[in-house]
């Protein structure tokens, strides 16, 4: 198993550098705003800049997991599996409060990267768990396109977030 984990330490400090850095970063723009926040946008909030800061934690926590030594096939296997399991169930019950929330009005791009695409990251990441005994090599490319999709999705709403609440920062001075 070292074998096939040998060469992504440097992937996942990359990885999880940055998404512990922009995990920072969302708390920094949501601290600035709050002063604009009302009941509706914290419902708003909850649906949308939350589950980023869960994505950029899921990039992280991965970049954990890979760089853990000793690895066997069962503790990635198990890893991946949990938070692959863990991350479809947290993504599929962020769609339903997105879909509940009354503060804004998602579009399809929003559908997108906010429901469909960190889905299919957290599936996929569990398919990856699921291939770990049969080729360790395919699963660790798995992980990493799950890892890299879950932190441009992140960046992505991360930006929207920032765009919403700074326009709405300025509707309210109004």
């Amino acid at each position: 198993m070292n074998q096939a984990l040998a060469g992504w330490d440097n992937f996942y400090v990359i990885i999880g550098s940055s998404a512990a850095a922009l995990t920072g970063l969302q708390f920094v723009v949501i601290a600035l705003t709050s002063e604009v926040r009302s009941k509706a946008s914290s419902t708003t909030l909850e649906a949308f800049a939350t589950p980023t800061i869960v994505h950029f934690c899921a990039v992280l926590l991965l970049a954990a997991i890979i760089t853990t030594p000793e690895h066997t096939v069962v503790t990635l296997t198990a890893s991946f599996l949990v938070v692959g399991f863990a991350g479809t169930v947290y993504a599929t019950y962020v769609t339903i409060q997105a879909r509940k929330q009354r503060g804004y009005k998602p579009v399809l791009e929003d559908w997108i990267f906010h429901s469909a695409l960190p889905v299919v990251a957290y599936v996929w990441l569990f398919i990856a768990g699921t291939f770990v005994p049969r080729s360790p090599s395919a699963a660790l490319y798995c992980v990493a396109g799950s890892a890299l999709t879950l932190l441009f999705v992140g960046i992505h709403n991360a930006w929207d977030a920032a765009v919403w609440m700074t326009t709405r920062a300025r509707r309210s001075r109004r």
